[in-house]
Order: C-alpha cells, then sequence, then structure tokens
C-alpha cells in the first residue's frame, strides 16, 4: 500500500494501456467492501487511488500489501472533498480521465473497460453507469427519488441523462482541469450534480453506458438519504434555474431529446427491461444525439 502521508505514490510507471488512467475510490467506513473492491479494480487498472475520509473502520488496514495509492482525510469532509482530493492527486500525475467508483460494493470494477472504451468512442464526454433500467435490482424509495433528482438535473443541463446519481463515472481530465470553484463547489454533497450542470454549460455531455443496479446486503448501511439529499439537490438546481430565467429551452430539450445510451453486445447480469424504457424516453445512440 502506498500511504501520502508515507510515500509519494504514483512513481511506478505501468506498460499497461490503461497506464494514464485513475481509478479514483472514496471511502467512509467500507472495510466490509474496500478490498475485494481495490483487488478487482487492479486487475483492470493498474493507477487506483482510494480517499479515506476520516473512516473510523478498518477501511486503511484493509488495503495493506496492496499497491495503491492511500490519500487520507485527517476527519469526515464527505464525498466531495474527497473526489477532489482524488482529482487534484490525479490531475497533478497527468491522468488522461478519472474513473470514480463507490466503496460500498455497488459497482462492479469489471465494467471499468466498457466504460473507458466508450469514453474512447466519445472523447471528451462524461460517461455515466447507468442503472435506472434495472429496476427490478433497485430499493423502491431510491429508485422514485433518483428520477425526481434526474428530472431536475436534466433540466439544468439542457439535455435528458440517464442516470444522476450514479457515482461510477468516468471524468476526462480536460474538464476537470477546467472547471472553476464558482462553477462547483469543492465541500458539498452536490457536487456530482454539479459537475453534469457546469460541463453541459461548457458543451460537454454525457453518455451512458447500462450496469447492472447491485445492493449488497451485508454491506454498511446507505449515506444516501433519498427525501434530505434530494432536497439537497433540487435547492442547487432550483438556484441554477433562477439565475437563468428558469432556463425553458433546457426544460423542453431535457423532455423532448433522446437519451445517449451507449448500447454494447456483451452486457450481462442486467434485467430485460431498455434502459430508455425505465426513464420514458426514446434512447439513441450518441453519436445521432450528439448534434441535437
Amino acid at each position: 500500500m502506498r500511504d501520502q502521508d508515507t510515500a509519494n505514490a504514483g512513481d511506478r510507471q505501468y506498460p499497461h494501456p490503461f497506464n494514464d488512467v485513475v481509478a479514483l475510490i472514496p471511502a467512509y467506513n467500507e472495510a466490509a467492501t474496500i478490498r475485494d473492491l481495490v483487488e478487482r479494480a487492479l486487475k483492470i487498472v493498474p493507477n487506483v487511488v482510494v480517499v479515506d475520509d476520516g473512516s473510523i473502520d478498518a477501511t486503511a488496514a484493509r488495503l495493506k500489501d496492496l499497491p495503491v495509492a492511500l490519500l487520507r482525510n485527517r476527519r469526515n469532509l464527505g464525498k466531495a472533498a474527497s473526489l477532489w482530493k482524488g482529482f487534484d492527486y490525479a490531475l497533478g500525475r497527468g491522468a488522461r480521465c478519472v474513473v470514480t467508483l463507490d466503496g460500498d460494493g455497488q459497482h462492479r470494477p469489471e465494467d471499468i473497460r466498457r466504460l473507458i472504451a466508450a469514453a474512447e468512442r466519445f472523447p471528451g464526454s462524461i460517461v455515466i453507469g447507468a442503472r435506472l433500467h434495472d429496476k427490478k435490482n433497485f430499493p423502491v424509495q431510491r429508485y422514485y427519488a433518483n428520477q425526481f433528482a434526474r428530472f431536475w438535473i436534466s433540466w439544468a443541463a439542457g439535455y435528458p441523462i440517464a442516470d444522476t446519481q450514479s457515482g461510477f463515472r468516468v471524468y476526462p481530465a480536460a474538464l476537470l482541469a477546467r472547471l472553476g470553484r464558482r462553477e462547483v463547489s469543492r465541500k458539498r454533497f452536490v457536487l456530482e450534480s454539479e459537475i453534469l450542470i457546469a460541463a453541459a454549460r461548457r458543451g460537454v455531455r454525457s453518455v451512458a453506458v447500462p450496469i447492472p443496479g447491485i445492493y449488497l446486503a451485508h454491506t454498511r448501511p446507505s449515506h444516501f438519504r433519498p427525501v434530505r439529499d434530494i432536497a439537497r439537490i433540487v435547492v442547487m438546481v432550483a438556484g441554477r434555474l433562477l439565475m437563468r430565467a428558469m432556463y425553458p429551452s433546457g426544460l423542453w430539450r431535457s423532455l423532448t431529446l433522446p437519451v445517449a445510451i451507449e448500447v454494447m453486445p456483451e452486457l450481462t447480469g442486467l434485467s430485460s427491461v431498455p434502459l430508455a424504457d425505465a426513464v420514458g424516453e426514446k434512447a439513441v445512440s450518441p453519436q445521432h444525439s450528439a448534434g441535437s
């Protein structure tokens, strides 16, 4: 394990096709899942960064002897601060893109290849691992909370986004480097939603790659609180809409444009409901929606 407190991580050079990709995993009290997640991610991407957000369990200890960069917050600062700590680390080491995964096992590291493949097909886009098609595996309350948030964020972004709350994403490094503090927060829960909106204003849209919805019984309780967290998102989005006179053209486009979804034949483990049907919209390949 390469710990920022004791070593300068990232010095090793890998003869690997994903050598310029960083997999970033923010983690808070994820001792039950973090080692398996990281071991699987290392089979795909050689550069894995874990940001331990002031965990009070054995999260850091579970990474012992693994070749990862471990960054630590001395206290719990929240996911946004942990993501930016990892983003800054990756940008400082010349990453081409950053793949983010949650630390609780909701995302399969094996799907990193598919997300990166979509990022290579549509350079400059944000790639989102979208789960809303997999309704049968989604907790009901969370499903409808996510749909509600999706409506608001798509409105503010000015185009339909398949899954606005998935933390499994590929971010182009060039976009992260350009985002200013006035555009997105460094500490607030709504960071991932803000990035989608700010990116859209810069002409950067998202592409969805369907992934399974995974909610493991043995993991710690989710940090997500549907009512409170969605309310925070709505307040943030409402403020941005008010600054743009409610952005009626954005609402129209978010309701009428097709969702950009990259469909690949190797999908496995998904329910039979097409993503477009689950989100109630027509889906097209990203290249057909780019000029919409």
